[in-house]
């Protein structure tokens, strides 16, 4: 396992990068201001069965009134990115909840000790073959992405792999290149994906099965290329942790996730069960979601109703179960409020009026371009 070594002073001097919240609300106040110059304008739209919305027809794009939005308009945005008090109607704040539901539901699994347990078990079997862990779960990744469009639904893993990945001698940045990348290239070359290809080939009135040999090679390529970057990454840091590119983490993420690895304990029959309710829990999440017409609120509610049932296999008790639940949904608590954020850029250029006109302008764009250079 690669020795640590400090970070050079350098790498923390300079002007401090801003947080996400702060650059979320800075591009608010942007986009706000582009209402302003920017000129209003709208398709016409209609329902579309297959996509479940209303969609806007091209080539009727036309000039509407204005509607700078201001000061007041910014600051309300990111509270409209979660719900719209005029209307009721929810906006992200189903994602937030389903954030949510997975943290208190990773904190209980936390809490039983299996997690913990089942790295000190799976690092003593991989010593020497660690790397080979790294195309085994993007595939897996790479799998979900391409048949249901898997990308929410990774959240829980980011916690259970990084100190996996900081065991085995990378770093923290192998973990999340494996399963976002995995996940990434699996949904883009998305050859079942439901949710994309399914949904634009009816909405097109084509087969889904067109163009089905080109999606598995581009599915091929890409997860092959992405494979061995990642692999080589992975071996240039933990042959050498100076090239990590957060290697300036590198100490305090030692320090934290192999302090939780040092106290685990034995991998017990308990613990095994415990993680194959775990497995089980995303089984069953992929077949709502595929098959059974799930979405954020069904999610949510496996993830709160497994959290549970976790907890009491696990021997939490009542007061343990609880407090490893909220515990669990404060540590994502910043990922929900971000998606709120988010979602208030969208609020603030569809209440000004130029969401379409940026359509147009990239539909104008376009227009006549070869079918080879589209793509």
């Amino acid at each position: 396992m690669a020795s640590t070594v400090e970070a050079p002073a350098d790498r923390q001097a300079g002007f401090p990068f801003p947080s996400a919240y702060t650059i979320l609300m800075a591009l608010i106040a942007i986009i706000a201001a582009l209402t302003w110059i920017v000129p209003a304008g709208q398709y016409e739209r209609v329902a579309s069965e297959a996509l479940g919305k209303d969609v806007p027809v091209a080539g009727t794009y036309a000039p509407v009134q204005a509607n700078p939005q201001g000061v007041f308009d910014v600051l309300l945005a990111p509270i409209k990115g979660f719900y719209d008090p005029a209307s009721g109607m929810a906006n992200a704040i189903d994602v937030a909840l389903f954030v949510l539901m997975i943290g208190g539901f990773i904190g209980v699994v936390t809490a039983t000790g299996a997690i913990d347990a089942g790295i000190k078990r799976a690092m003593t079997r991989l010593k020497g073959r660690e790397k080979w862990m790294i195309p085994i779960l993007m595939a897996l990744f790479a799998l979900g992405g391409t048949t249901e469009g898997m990308a929410e639904e990774t959240l829980a893993f980011y916690v259970l792999l990084t100190p996996v990945m900081i065991a085995a001698g990378y770093d923290s940045l192998t973990a999340a290149a494996v399963i976002l990348l995995g996940a990434g290239v699996g949904v883009l070359g998305s050859t079942v994906n439901a949710f994309s290809t399914v949904i634009a080939s009816d909405a097109a009135g084509v087969p889904f099965t067109d163009g089905l040999l080109l999606r598995l090679g581009l599915l091929a390529a890409s997860f092959a290329a992405t494979v061995a970057y990642v692999m080589r990454y992975a071996e240039r840091v933990r042959a050498d942790p100076s090239r990590s590119l957060i290697f300036d983490r590198k100490a305090s993420n030692e320090a934290h996730f192999r302090s939780e690895a040092a106290g685990a304990g034995d991998f017990t029959g308990l613990h095994k069960i415990v993680l194959l309710l775990f497995g089980a829990t995303f089984a069953v999440m992929i077949w709502g979601v595929s098959l059974g017409g799930w979405w954020m609120a069904e999610m949510s509610a496996l993830f709160l109703f497994a959290g549970v049932a976790i907890g009491a296999v696990g021997r939490l008790g009542e007061k343990g179960l609880v407090e490893a639940f909220v515990g669990g949904a404060k540590d994502l608590l910043g990922v929900a409020l971000i998606i709120g954020l988010a979602r208030g850029i969208v609020v603030v250029m569809d209440a000004g009026h130029i969401t379409d006109t940026v359509l147009h302008w990239a539909e104008g764009a376009v227009a006549g371009l070869n079918r080879v250079v589209f793509v």
